[in-house]
């Protein structure tokens, strides 16, 4: 692990003050830095393309919130690059590290007192009149919702070749396990353990209150197609890139053949990361 990146949020003066400090003590210690091209121009040095970083380091450290991570993660999708993410924004599920603890962190990284976890991604894609018009890779999320103004939408749903039933709902989320604390839990859905090798089906706001959130294995293909005649229905994916749907419309989703890969403290647990981020335990 010779080659790091750095990728960073744009926008954000926190970023570069940190890597005043951390580009030094990394070059002191003999590893090459990639930095993105945006936050290398506020320190007025030699910046790479986030696109070309994956296929130029050995692990790639981000700066930001869990947004910035899911933007990287899709980039990165199939290198296999792990990622280490240092949280700059609020809740940080993904970007465990914290500011104050970054050359600390890195420290352990770098001699190996890091663990790597294998999250599961998925793939959507959208077919239109028997054509595949649109493909889409996510960690969090898939979720098919209506507009502010629009009725309730209809989504016939099936498992691999079964059917389970036509959602009449504002809209249902596919999630991976990493993404059940996002937009899933707010809709009711369950946590689930990271590592999990399973998808997240959770119906928002149905119209028949029977219609409950069901966990599914990851080696199934999830189709959804749009009924009702509705034009302001969106695909929206990991919460940050949308793609309008059309009546008929048919959402194909099934887990990717890669994953991400996280670099995680060792002396980190998952229910200590969700004891601080949901404050359980406080009054």
């Amino acid at each position: 692990m010779k080659r790091i990146g750095i990728i960073c949020k744009i926008g954000r003066p926190e970023p570069a003050g940190i890597l005043k400090t951390l580009l030094p003590w990394l070059k002191d210690k003999g590893y090459d830095v990639f930095v993105d091209e945006q936050t290398a121009e506020l320190l007025q040095i030699k910046g790479y393309s986030r696109a070309e970083i994956p296929s130029l380091v050995d692990v790639v450290i981000v700066l930001g919130g869990d947004g910035t991570m899911l933007g990287v993660a899709r980039l990165i999708a199939d290198k296999g690059v792990p990622i280490l993410g240092v949280n700059l924004g609020g809740l940080g599920f993904i970007t465990e590290v914290n500011r104050d603890e970054v050359l600390e962190v890195l420290d352990k990284m770098l001699s190996g007192q890091c663990s790597l976890e294998d999250r599961i991604m998925l793939t959507a894609r959208v077919h239109r009149n028997d054509k595949a018009v649109a493909d889409f890779t996510v960690l969090n999320d898939v979720v098919i919702n209506k507009g502010a103004l629009a009725r309730i939408i209809e989504l016939e749903t099936y498992i691999s070749s079964n059917y389970v039933t036509t959602f009449r709902a504002d809209g249902l989320i596919i999630s991976t396990p990493t993404g059940s604390t996002a937009y899933s839990l707010a809709a009711g859905g369950p946590i689930l353990y990271p590592t999990l090798k399973s998808i997240l089906l959770t119906p928002i706001c149905p119209h028949t209150l029977t219609n409950r959130p069901i966990v599914l294995p990851d080696d199934v293909t999830i189709r959804v197609t749009l009924r009702a005649a509705n034009e302001d229905v969106f695909l929206t994916l990991d919460g940050q890139t949308g793609f309008s749907l059309q009546r008929n419309d048919t959402v194909e989703i099934m887990k990717t053949a890669y994953a991400t890969r996280l670099l995680i403290p060792m002396e980190r647990d998952y229910f200590q990361v969700l004891r601080t981020k949901l404050k359980w335990g406080e009054r």
